[in-house]
């Protein structure tokens, strides 16, 4: 496994210049190592590590002026070009990386038209391993292509995972279609991947998944479509279209168990084995590391 260029030092230039010099109290070793810093207004800013560990560094308590701040750097000062983003809760940065938000939430005809008064934000560092999936690949896609579901709680490596497969399965020569609602997967950036996708990979960025599945194979004749975190009764829909078509499906999904995936949104997807493997992920000892395996079929 190799891990990628891509480091919480990518985010310090996002940063307002009174947090970056909070970040110089943290050693090298456990900057490497970031994976969440989490900035609260009256609250002296916290980091999460990759093996688990919380930290805290600096004496700054962050007020409104200093959240207002890196949520303009966030969007390069343009509201309107993440409007749609901030209505769901976060936005995404260049390089993968996100950033969810927290504050007052401003509804208009019962649904959130946007987020003021902000009070948190969650700067979660994006990274690729590369050949992380590979053995799974090399062991199930041996023989012929398979529907496979990855599973875990938040923070275990479901996209980082379902990246690498992306990748690999693009240089072995299958035509890959991406449906990235969130721009997570990919990490498009002015057309760009800012991840290793393959030289075979259609991306369609920041589309709904559901409309983005069926475009994808509409117009790109895709031999596996990859999409994120699925769960509404469209996503399905829209995956049960893709297979009847004869095209493969690789996705993702909040789990931690068979019996609660039996017992949420996803219950339809476990009746009728749409997946030939579901496969469930674990933190420990990093994230990506396989927990089990289970063949529906």
């Amino acid at each position: 496994m190799e891990y990628s260029k891509h480091t919480f030092y990518e985010l310090l230039r996002l940063l307002p210049e009174e947090l970056l010099n909070e970040v110089l109290y943290i050693t090298d070793n456990d900057l490497k190592r970031i994976n969440e810093m989490r900035i609260r207004n009256g609250q002296v800013c916290s980091y999460k590590l990759f093996d688990t560990r919380k930290i805290i560094a600096g004496n700054l308590k962050c007020d409104k002026y200093i959240l207002n701040e890196c949520i303009n750097k966030f969007m390069n000062y343009s509201y309107y070009a993440y409007e749609e983003e901030l209505r769901n809760g976060y936005i995404t940065l260049f390089g993968g990386h996100r950033a969810g938000i927290c504050g007052h939430a401003v509804v208009d005809n019962g649904k959130i038209s946007t987020i003021s008064n902000f009070s948190s934000i969650n700067i979660r560092q994006a990274r690729e391993y590369i050949g992380i999936s590979s053995e799974f690949i090399n062991k199930y896609y041996k023989d012929y292509l398979c529907d496979v579901l990855i599973v875990s709680p938040p923070g275990c490596g479901k996209t980082t995972f379902l990246r690498d497969m992306v990748r690999t399965l693009s240089f072995m020569e299958f035509n890959v279609g991406v449906c990235d609602e969130r721009s997570e997967i990919a990490g498009m950036f002015q057309g760009k991947p800012s991840f290793e996708i393959g030289p075979n990979t259609d991306v369609l960025d920041s589309c709904p998944k559901a409309e983005g599945m069926k475009m994808l194979l509409r117009s790109m004749g895709p031999d596996i479509i990859v999409t994120d975190e699925i769960g509404k009764s469209e996503d399905i829909e829209a995956i049960i279209t893709a297979l009847t078509s004869g095209t493969r499906i690789i996705a993702t999904a909040h789990g931690d168990s068979i019996e609660r995936l039996k017992h949420g949104p996803l219950k339809e997807v476990i009746d009728y084995k749409l997946f030939n493997i579901i496969l469930f992920l674990d933190r420990n000892p990093y994230p990506c590391t396989i927990k089990s395996i289970m063949k529906l079929k």
